[in-house]
């Protein structure tokens, strides 16, 4: 490697932790500006915790539900509509 190589790799690695570190203490000035009080940010992050577990629950119920009901067009397919079939049996009787 020649010394202008070197220089340039130097140059370029010294730029790009520059603007890494710039980048994270803005980031940290915004944090801070925004939520000087620590129990606030604990307060916003739990009720945003259960505002992501509710809203996945409801999600996740969604898609089985509609996943069950795209499955059940499959039960007059001869091989594998046996098994649907039974799936849709299994659901029912849970009702």
């Amino acid at each position: 490697m020649t010394e202008k190589s070197i220089a340039k790799k130097v140059k370029d690695r010294i730029k790009t932790d520059n603007e890494r570190g710039a980048r994270e203490n803005f980031l940290e000035d915004l944090f801070h500006d925004f939520h000087r009080n620590r129990v606030q940010v604990y307060k916003m992050n739990f009720i945003r915790g259960i505002f992501f577990g509710f809203g996945s629950v409801i999600g996740g119920t969604v898609v089985i539900a509609l996943l069950a009901w795209v499955l059940s067009f499959f039960v007059a397919i001869p091989g594998i509509g046996e098994g649907f079939e039974k799936a849709q049996q299994t659901i029912q009787r849970e009702k």
